[in-house]
């Protein structure tokens, strides 16, 4: 009989604790949605989509941020909120245990991945096409749109957002890891790149 109750007291708080660490992680992701939309749909050029991206980009990128390895560019509030201060993804990603960074990557990774509804030049974008098939797709396949490549989503990603990661790139801000990534990248003109924006782009 004690055995039993025991098992049952056990139980109880394995589903307390359970429930709890699912509150928490609500409210940590009521807060990421505050800028990067609903289940992680941007609606904001500069603001990255993450809904549906792979469980090794989210958590690298957050750990890659807390480690402030990474432009820590301060950011308003996108909807204006005049109760949250202005505030960075390393400051964010710095309040994160490596728990609530595991949950995170679980949790955004689950959701769909909805293009950015935007404008590009058709002309440019099928030029960026063909740029694409050369110099990217071995890494960023079916267009650059399969988040099992461990390597993003840029197939209807947000362009502004895009065109600051390139110049990151560019500018050494946000290193380059592989060596071969930093051969493609030093292979592109501002032409080739405007070319690349315009197709992931016109992915809608």
């Amino acid at each position: 009989m004690h055995n039993i109750y025991r098992s049952v007291i056990f139980f109880a708080a394995v589903l307390l604790a359970c429930g709890a660490a699912r509150a928490d992680i609500s409210e940590i992701t009521a807060e990421c949605d505050q800028c990067h939309g609903d289940n992680g749909i941007s609606e904001h050029g500069e603001i990255p989509t993450i809904a549906g991206l792979s469980e090794f980009v989210l958590s690298d990128t957050m750990l890659t941020f807390r480690d402030r390895a990474r432009p820590c560019r301060e950011i308003e509030f996108p909807d204006g909120d005049a109760a949250h201060a202005p505030t960075s993804m390393c400051d964010e990603a710095g309040e994160l245990s490596d728990a609530d960074i595991e949950a995170l990557a679980k949790h955004y990774a689950a959701q769909a991945f909805v293009p950015a509804q935007q404008e590009f030049d058709a002309a440019r974008a099928e030029a960026g096409a063909a740029i694409h098939r050369e110099k990217c797709e071995k890494c960023h396949t079916d267009g650059g749109s399969n988040p099992d490549d461990d390597a993003g989503i840029l197939a209807g990603q947000w362009r502004p957002y895009l065109e600051q990661a390139f110049a990151d790139y560019d500018s050494g801000e946000r290193e380059v890891l592989d060596e071969k990534m930093q051969e493609k990248l030093d292979e592109l003109d501002a032409e080739m790149i405007d070319a690349l924006l315009n197709y992931y782009a016109s992915q809608q």
